[in-house]
């Protein structure tokens, strides 16, 4: 049965979802929800993600919201399809959960509130807040540093095998180069860049991207 992805190709949320369906092989249909036009606020949406929110998922009976949790059921649900995204032992889950949570908490917010100030808000004709700006850029930047000891140690956040905890900062990261235009944050610490060249490079993303552009 394929899978029906509710949400924009293009939005952070739902690309974190399709990469992982692309990277296990589950076939997905995207049914779109326009953003700009406010569809996710409507009853119709609203009946499947409460919160207004992309993306959300229906799969034959069952629907789930909040794209971290649906990348760890499809992770789970296709665990003997394609690469292992969770973790074999205890402590290899924990340290994806662990680095899951400091995207989600660490991260992202930081991601989002930049991509508001820069790009949103003068799309919509406001003015984004500088002193924010900055102030978002200097926390991500104490992040990376953080990334980049992290990954002096390993090939990958939570060790030496590609996992969600990677996948999950596909959109974030690729936000803040082609769109933000803040790549230097990646660029300038050689190992947070060699991993987003080898984590940017993998099949599942390169079509997602390539998926993207078509729309």
């Amino acid at each position: 049965m394929v899978v029906k992805v509710y949400g924009p190709v293009k939005a952070a949320c739902p690309q974190r979802v399709m990469v992982c369906l692309l990277e296990k092989g589950v076939n997905f249909e995207i049914v779109d929800v326009n953003l700009e036009v406010g569809e996710q606020k409507q009853p119709q949406f609203l009946s499947r993600q409460p919160f207004g929110q992309v993306p959300a998922v229906e799969d034959g009976d069952f629907r789930l919201f909040e794209s971290r949790a649906i990348i760890r059921y499809y992770a789970a649900k296709y665990a003997d399809r394609g690469p292992n995204l969770l973790g074999t032992t205890l402590e290899e889950k924990a340290l994806v959960d662990q680095w899951l949570e400091v995207e989600a908490h660490n991260f992202n917010d930081l991601v989002y509130t930049l991509v508001l100030q820069l790009l949103v808000l003068p799309r919509m004709g406001e003015r984004g807040d500088v002193a924010l700006v900055h102030a978002c850029e200097e926390k991500l930047e104490k992040v990376f540093d953080v990334y980049e000891e992290r990954l002096s140690k390993s090939s990958y956040l939570a060790g030496e095998a590609f996992t969600l905890a990677d996948l999950s900062h596909l959109p974030g990261i690729s936000y803040l180069i082609d769109e933000a235009k803040l790549g230097h944050l990646v660029s300038e610490r050689k190992n947070v860049n060699a991993w987003w060249k080898d984590i940017s490079n993998r099949p599942a993303w390169k079509k997602l991207m390539s998926l993207a552009s078509d729309y």
